[in-house]
């Protein structure tokens, strides 16, 4: 996406009006596009020797071919980890979340108000 976003760039500055009036400008924004497009086309090479060509994410072609997701928590134990973590974080928040809707709802006396607050 950042790619094909780059090469929008910068085929809106190739169809500038400045470019037809400066040309050391034309020339450098047509190196850049030039650049930019190579730049997808390599990117998009990539891409699609990673993923199967049935686009599943099932499983990667090449070193790591044979390989599950689940493979991968072996390889990459600091991911695994992190997701870990994110979960317990989402789940902490969740809670949290609701605690605050229901002191919301109640009526704002003082022990209330305090307890909405922590």
């Amino acid at each position: 996406a950042m790619s094909k976003s780059a090469v929008k760039i910068s085929s809106d500055l190739l169809s500038n009006p400045l470019c037809e009036q400066e040309p050391s400008f034309l020339e450098m924004v047509t190196a850049f596009d030039t650049a930019m497009k190579r730049m997808d086309s390599f990117n998009q090479e990539k891409v699609d020797g990673l993923w199967l060509e049935n686009g599943s994410a099932g499983g990667i072609v090449g070193p790591w071919r044979g390989l599950s997701w689940k493979g991968f928590s072996s390889v990459f134990p600091s991911l695994n980890m992190a997701v870990k973590r994110r979960e317990q974080t989402l789940q902490d928040y969740k809670r949290l979340q609701s605690k605050v809707e229901k002191y919301e709802e109640k009526e704002r006396t003082g022990p209330v108000l305090a307890k909405l607050h922590q």
